[in-house]
């Protein structure tokens, strides 16, 4: 099915081929890129252009969305349609493979059928009973497999896959083991009774069949003799399959497949796919169908249906392109109604240009020679339209502009011989402006330098007072630092003393600290004296210890016990004396560190002696400070009064200077605003000069351009 985009490009590629020039060119004589003609901006044009567009958009639109409603709607009724088949197909098949799992259960519970399996597992039976109990098996999986012609055949098959140990129905291949074999059948026997579909072999379950067949298997279970367990095998035709989903077809070129838990084809109505995966899988489990790509990369809509007995998926697929074909002529008769679309769009834009375009364009050549200067130009439009409204006002404007042009042409020259007359007038009274302006000029230019020099001996004095105020201050900051100073003086005096006083503190505590360390070091030695003679004692305590293990042991059993009171009264002896030598040691270390500080002590003893001398002279210091900071305070009070007297003297010249500069300020500006009214009246008369010159050149091109106009 081709593609609604492939679809457009054939319109698009019909419409290219309808030339729009020639036609145009025949309706009415227009052409293209000319003054004269309709050009390609016109706005009958533009009309055209867009009614053309519009009406074949709209239609191919139209058309389109017909074609995907209707799409839409065939998918749905053939997804449901085909949903039903395949669920009515899947019921069938699960009824089938249902058939087969009862008949397992029965042969499960039969019990003759048990008790055969028992009796040819017994190690002591006889072979007559053996082989009528073989033959009873055999009978009976003939009768179930003869009377079922879908079924390949039916196997008693031993859990260690031995062919004399197993039993077939007539017609089975013979049995083989190997890994794919063992793997299906431990699959089988540890699912502990349960049932188990394996997936379709191309040539059975041993692989020596001659037709692809599906196998189930369960385990017959014998919880009191183990080694009576079989696998039970059932081997089904897959032609079987075939021909209970015969009739079921979906769409043209679909086919039905039936898919294992791993995608894998357990049936097909091609054999070649057979335990190969499949490309096309089901979907979720919310729905019932969807689409999806093929191996050639084309869309099919798929249809599912899940087996309840085995697990596995029926899938039924057709290309959608099957179901479309239908709707595919409404492309066609889409592209129809879009060809005589675009021709109606054609001739009405014919005719939208005839009573639109062509008047605008005769409008317009009149607007043209407007405004090249002919006033003469009128409309003959006939109708009563708006474009018929716009003629007949266009023709009025016209009547109005040559009226104004006409009295305009009178006005301009009365304007021009009024314009010669005031610029006569204005050039003379610029002159004598000029005059005024400069004279005055001269006298504020002298009141100006006046005031200048007066301002200067006025900043002058302001400096002075300015300077004469800092040396004011300065001498305020000296004096608040002076009595700073002496008061530090004051209090770094009074702490001398008291660091003199603790000095002195400091020494007798050094020489009781000295005292006392003598104490330690004979303590010290009297501990050591001590120490020696415990260590005699444990000497003397290990003596005795060895002699009464010595005779413990020369009275043999009777002297063990005080045997081990000896070993233990020689433990404690060692015990004690390291205890000792660790008392020694932590004793002699403290003796060191008492004869260290009494050295530290004796050393520091001189440098308290010279710290006390200093601090005697840093006091000494001290007072001489407080002597000199007096003397220079009553100096800096004589400084501030001599420099108060220059401050009033100071402030009376600052006012002197201030009342001369006042009046010649006052002077500088009446004259500066004398010489500005002059200046600004010469400014006038230059510019009233300049407005006559300039409304002399303009009247004389008013008049220059009303020559242009017909009137």
């Amino acid at each position: 099915m081709k593609s609604p985009r492939f679809q457009f490009r054939k319109i698009g590629q019909l419409l290219r081929r309808i030339s729009m020039k020639p036609l145009l060119q025949k309706l009415g004589g227009l052409r293209f890129n000319s003054v004269k003609g309709m050009q390609i901006n016109s706005v009958g044009m533009k009309l055209f252009i867009i009614f053309f567009c519009t009406v074949v958009l709209l239609s191919s639109l139209l058309g389109l969305i017909s074609y995907n409603n209707s799409k839409n709607i065939i998918m749905d009724q053939v997804s449901t349609a085909a949903s039903q088949s395949i669920v009515q197909a899947a019921d069938k098949l699960d009824f089938l493979f249902k058939e087969y799992e009862n008949s397992s259960r029965q042969i499960a519970v039969d019990q003759s059928i048990k008790a055969d399996l028992e009796l040819v597992n017994k190690p002591d039976v006889g072979i007559v009973e053996k082989t009528k109990a073989e033959e009873e098996l055999r009978r009976k999986l003939d009768a179930i497999a003869g009377s079922d012609k879908r079924l390949m055949g039916i196997r008693l098959l031993s859990k260690d896959i031995v062919a004399t140990k197993s039993y077939v129905s007539t017609g089975n291949s013979s049995i083989i083991s190997n890994e794919k074999s063992q793997a299906k059948v431990k699959k089988i026997i540890d699912a502990k009774g349960q049932i188990v579909w394996l997936p379709t072999e191309k040539k059975g379950f041993f692989g020596t069949a001659t037709e692809p067949t599906v196998t189930m298997g369960r385990l017959l279970r014998n919880l009191q003799n183990p080694n009576a367990e079989y696998v039970l095998l059932y081997e089904i035709k897959e032609k079987s399959l075939s021909d209970l989903l015969s009739n079921l077809q979906i769409g043209e070129g679909g086919d039905i497949r039936i898919l294992n838990n791993d995608n894998t084809v357990v049936y097909s109505n091609n054999a070649d796919l057979l335990e190969k995966p499949s490309f096309i899988i089901a979907g979720g489990k919310d729905s019932t169908f969807t689409t999806m790509k093929n191996e050639q990369g084309v869309d099919q809509l798929v249809v599912y249906k899940q087996l309840p007995s085995t697990g596995w998926d029926m899938i039924g697929f057709a290309p959608v392109s099957s179901f479309v074909k239908a709707t595919n002529k409404l492309l066609y008769v889409t592209l129809v109604i879009v060809v005589v679309a675009a021709l109606l769009a054609v001739l009405i834009g014919y005719y939208i240009v005839r009573i639109v375009g062509r008047p605008l364009v005769k409008l317009a050549k009149l607007m043209e020679e407007g405004e090249r200067g002919n006033l003469k130009v009128r409309t003959h439009f006939k109708g009563k339209d708006e474009i018929g409204r716009l003629g007949v006002s266009f023709n009025r404007m016209m009547q109005q502009i040559a009226k104004l042009v006409d009295q305009t042409n009178v006005s301009a020259k009365e304007v021009l011989a009024t314009a010669q007359q005031l610029s006569e007038v204005s050039k003379s009274t610029a002159i004598t402006a000029g005059e005024v302006a400069s004279a005055t000029q001269e006298i504020a230019q002298g009141a100006a330098s006046m005031a200048v020099e007066a301002e200067k001996g006025n900043m002058l004095t302001e400096n002075i007072g300015v300077k004469m105020n800092t040396v004011v201050e300065s001498n305020k900051s000296m004096e608040l630092a002076a009595d700073r100073v002496q008061q530090v003086s004051k209090q770094g005096e009074e702490y001398m003393h008291e660091l003199v006083q603790k000095t002195n503190k400091t020494a007798q505590m050094n020489q009781v600290v000295v005292e006392n360390s003598d104490q330690l070091k004979q303590s010290t030695s009297s501990i050591r004296k001590i120490l020696q003679v415990m260590v005699d004692m444990t000497q003397q305590i290990n003596i005795l210890s060895v002699n009464a293990t010595i005779e413990a042991a020369r009275a043999g059993v009777a002297g063990k016990g005080f045997m081990v009171i000896a070993d233990r009264i020689r433990e404690l002896a060692d015990q004690s004396k390291q205890s000792i030598e660790m008392v020694s040691g932590i004793t002699d270390e403290i003796q060191k560190g008492i004869e260290a500080t009494t050295v530290a002590l004796r050393q520091a003893a001189p440098l308290f002696t010279e710290q006390m001398e200093s601090v005697h002279e840093a006091s000494g210091i001290f007072e001489n400070v407080r002597g000199q900071m007096e003397d220079f305070l009553e100096q800096i009070n004589n400084s501030t009064a001599s420099v108060n007297e220059l401050i009033e003297s100071q402030q009376v010249l600052t006012e002197t200077i201030s009342s001369v500069s006042a009046v010649v300020e006052q002077t500088t500006a009446s004259t500066e605003e004398v010489a500005s009214m002059s200046s600004e009246q010469y400014l006038v008369s230059e510019k009233l000069v300049s407005l006559s010159n300039k409304l002399q050149e303009l009247s004389d091109t008013l008049k220059k351009s009303l020559v242009m106009f017909e009137t």
